[in-house]
């Protein structure tokens, strides 16, 4: 089949599914094994990062996804006035940040690390697509077990966790001294 026509499988493959598709499936819908496929997607990815194109083909954790240049942003807006925009406060960060490093991980393990309630920006994660129910422990009361989404890598523009920063282990220790002076001083208070 002329690589030309692939090409165009897939990328109505990509535009038309809207979110990101496994290289697998991706093999399987033009005939040809995962590498080829690999190969062809690579292709189609260094083509669209000419200046003179409007969008690109990021990789998600093994998934390929047809995505708007961040460079458009300022004409997309013109049409589609103001998009909504999500506000990432300091206590959705930090609990973003527990649920990215510690998934799969329950509400009432996010709040031991936390010290406080964490329902309202578990939920405000959940509302902004950035975390989900990844299913249920097997414990008594089968809590919640919540892990980020794909948006979560799209967002901070990673192409799987791995790619997170390792955390320094002095920096560590660091948070851990600062709690503990925090929940002492809060002990005094009371």
């Amino acid at each position: 089949m002329e690589i030309k026509l692939v090409e165009a499988q897939i990328e109505a493959i990509l535009f038309t599914m809207g979110e990101a598709v496994e290289l697998d499936r991706l093999a399987l819908a033009i005939d040809h094994d995962e590498d080829t496929t690999r190969r062809i997607l690579q292709n189609m990815m260094d083509n669209y990062d000419d200046e003179s194109r409007g969008i690109h083909i990021i990789e998600l954790d093994g998934a390929y996804q047809l995505c708007t240049k961040a460079s458009m942003y300022e004409s997309i807006i013109k049409i589609t006035h103001i998009p909504k925009k999500h506000i990432l406060t300091e206590v959705l960060l930090e609990t973003l940040s527990i649920i990215a490093y510690k998934q799969p991980i329950t509400r009432l393990q996010i709040e031991a690390i936390r010290g406080v309630k964490s329902d309202h920006p578990i939920n405000k994660l959940i509302e902004y697509n950035l975390i989900c129910e990844l299913g249920r422990l097997d414990a008594p009361g089968r809590p919640i077990l919540f892990g980020s989404t794909e948006e979560f890598l799209r967002c901070f523009g990673l192409q799987s966790l791995d790619s997170l920063p390792a955390i320094n282990p002095e920096k560590l220790e660091d948070f851990k001294l600062e709690a503990e002076e925090e929940a002492e001083q809060l002990t005094l208070d009371i």
